[in-house]
């Protein structure tokens, strides 16, 4: 079953980080990887981005493999490559190798013109109150929702 929209979230990267930068990357992909991703079948919470050379690759995106495909199957786990502009990618990588700072992937989603595209953020850490934080206001909207509610 194939739906009309595609958007993979990674909640966990909300939680975990504070997002400074937002950017929207094109994906090197293969044809049995874009299918899989049109039924919605991918995992990008544990997925990563790094530098490699000058290429910016995703690293632990989980795509299952393709239900029709025969041996021109993928690979679920390989690195895959980004695309962005150059001067993105300077821009990236001069702040990525700042202390602190890492990029990881926010959503995975179907473009209008049908290409999958992976939107990254430069992202930084958070600490532990910050985390409480999080929790204690996530707490209040779900009050509030339920009061407005009755």
């Amino acid at each position: 079953m194939i739906q009309d929209k595609v958007y993979i979230k990674n909640k966990k990267a909300y939680f975990e980080y504070h997002i400074t930068d937002k950017y929207v990357a094109g994906i090197k992909l293969l044809g049995t990887e874009i299918k899989s991703i049109r039924e919605s079948k991918a995992n990008i919470n544990d997925a990563f981005c790094t530098f490699i050379g000058d290429i910016l690759y995703v690293r632990n995106l989980h795509i299952a493999e393709y239900s029709f495909g025969s041996f021109y199957n993928h690979e679920a786990k390989r690195d895959r490559a980004l695309l962005l502009q150059k001067k993105e990618l300077k821009k990236l990588q001069t702040r990525s190798q700042e202390k602190g700072l890492t990029i990881i992937p926010l959503a995975l989603f179907i473009s209008d013109r049908g290409f999958a595209k992976l939107e990254i953020g430069l992202a930084q850490g958070k600490k532990l109150f910050d985390k409480r934080e999080s929790i204690k206001e996530r707490d209040t909207k779900v009050e509030l929702g339920r009061i407005l509610k009755s």
